[in-house]
This record gives structure tokens, C-alpha cells and sequence, in this order.
């Protein structure tokens, strides 16, 4: 595929890469040669979120990172539910397809129960997983985010995603610490592929899943100790304003065994502390 005209080719060198899925074309990046680290984007980002890794962690390792169907390069389909659910199964295709062998898995945002649903099904086939400021398990507790999900299943929240583009222009700048870091270029970089009502149909279902899919996330929580045994990183932007801290708790309490680090970064870690959560990965990897 061709680049589009926006896409800056040094923030983001990579070669296209495209899996034909029967909804549609997935768009991926596969940089590096040796051991395949899968980086899974979660709303409303897609895999220029993971290019300062890729860029590091590409010169020892085989780094693939996929754009949702509805996100990024890949494409936006009209009919089509957008769920969770369907997204982990197109990773798990993804993988398949690229015949992957002890992966490292690197999640963030929803990007967590979609790619940990195969670390779930395939546990053999992880080596390591690197946890960043998400969740896997039902959300009907946190009151608060369950009221603005149901009130964004409405007509105006159908308006405010679909025609205000709010969760590239709203939500994005929020899950930033340091706006400094959301310079004039990055944002372009998320704003262009959902600049249509048709193509931002994806984040507005992320919006409704967080109440809808509740069943979903509480299924893969139930199968949590599958992940016992895979070395796990969880990397914290513990100034998050999307995310609670107390998610950072659930995780530590569930697994104790792992190794955490905070950062003083909001949601999008891998934007502001891009050079540093590179380095610790690379460190949990070298370590074994």
C-alpha cells in the first residue's frame, strides 16, 4: 500500500505490511530481525503510538505491531461491530499468519484484552508480557466510567465521537501528563486517519465497549492464573487521568511475581517516556 500524504516518513520510517482479513485489510508493521515483540495499540491511537520503541527495539529484536481494524492504516469498514472480541481474533490471525514463536507481548489501553485474550488461548507461545496501563477484567465497579460509557452509547455520544472526532481531539490530549509532548505533528498523526465521521465508527464502539464487553473482559479475568507462569513487566504511567491507579493495584495484587515500574507519565507513556520504556523492555528481555 501506498503512504498517505500525512504520514511522516521519519517519525515513522516503516515499511506497509497488510494482512487480508474477510472484513478488510489489517495493516501492520514487521521491522527487525530475532525474537518478535507484538505490540497491541489500544483508543484512539494505532501503531505510530509504539514507533519509538519499534525504532529501538527493531535493531535486536523482530517487532510487528498491527492497526485495528478502524484504526490507523488499516481499514475502516462500515459494517462491522468493532468489539473487542473481534479485534483479538484478528491479532490472533495476525500471529498465526506470521507463524510467531515465543512472542513478547506488549499491551496498553485496550490493547490488553484484546492481545492478552491470545496469551490467554496460547500461553506456550508467550514468553513475556509487558503490561501498560490497562485492564483485563469487568468494569462494573468504576461507577463513574460505567455512566460516561452508557451516556456515550446515546445520540450524543454517537455525535460527539462520530462528528466531533472527540476521541482523537478530547480524549487523546487528556492521557498526556506534559502537553508538551502532543506537539502539532503528533496530533496530526491521530487526527488524520479518523478525519471522517465513517472512519472514527472504531473508537466510538471502544467507547460503548467499556460497558457492553463487560462480559468479555470478566471471562478473560476468570482465566487470569493461565498467565501465572509468563514473565511479566508492568510499566505504569502513574499520572494517568484515564485509568485509576487502583488498576495498577489489581494487577500487582493478581500477580506479585512481576516486575513494576512507575513513570511520572499520563496514559500515553509511550509518548513521553518513549526512550525509557524502550530501554526497560529491552532490559526485561536481556535479562533472561
Amino acid at each position: 500500500m501506498n503512504s498517505p500524504k500525512w504520514l511522516d516518513s521519519i517519525l515513522y520510517p516503516f515499511a506497509h505490511h497488510t494482512l487480508q482479513l474477510p472484513q478488510g485489510r489489517m495493516h501492520y508493521v514487521d521491522e527487525g530481525t530475532g525474537n518478535p515483540i507484538v505490540f497491541v495499540h489500544g483508543t484512539p491511537t494505532w501503531s505510530f503510538v509504539w514507533r519509538q520503541q519499534i525504532k529501538s527495539l527493531s535493531r535486536q529484536y523482530r517487532c510487528i505491531a498491527p492497526d485495528h481494524l478502524g484504526f490507523g492504516l488499516s481499514d475502516k469498514p462500515a459494517d462491522y461491530t468493532y468489539s473487542p472480541e473481534v479485534h483479538a481474533d484478528n491479532l490472533e490471525n495476525l500471529i498465526e499468519h506470521l507463524q510467531l514463536k515465543n512472542i513478547t507481548l506488549v499491551v496498553h489501553d485496550f490493547g490488553g484484552p484484546i492481545g492478552l485474550r491470545y496469551a490467554l488461548r496460547h500461553p506456550g507461545n508467550v514468553k513475556n508480557l509487558v503490561i501498560l496501563n490497562t485492564w483485563m477484567w469487568g468494569l462494573e465497579e468504576e461507577k463513574t466510567m460505567m455512566k460516561i460509557s452508557r451516556f456515550m452509547s446515546g445520540s450524543v455520544g454517537r455525535f460527539l465521537y462520530l462528528q466531533g472526532g472527540f476521541s482523537a481531539r478530547v480524549l487523546l490530549p487528556q492521557g498526556y501528563n506534559e502537553s508538551k509532548h502532543l506537539t502539532k505533528d503528533i496530533r496530526q498523526h491521530y487526527q488524520k486517519p479518523l478525519s471522517t465521521a465513517a472512519n472514527r465508527r472504531g473508537t466510538w464502539q471502544f467507547a460503548k465497549a467499556l460497558h457492553e464487553s463487560n462480559l468479555y473482559f470478566a471471562e478473560l479475568w476468570a482465566q487470569h492464573e493461565q498467565l501465572r507462569k509468563i514473565d511479566k513487566l508492568i510499566l505504569w504511567g502513574e499520572k494517568d487521568k484515564l485509568l485509576p491507579l487502583r488498576f495498577l493495584d489489581k494487577w500487582q495484587q493478581a500477580f506479585p511475581e512481576a516486575k513494576v515500574i512507575k513513570l511520572k507519565a499520563g496514559h500515553f507513556l509511550q509518548e513521553e517516556k518513549g526512550g525509557e520504556v524502550a530501554d526497560v523492555i529491552k532490559a526485561q528481555l536481556q535479562a533472561k
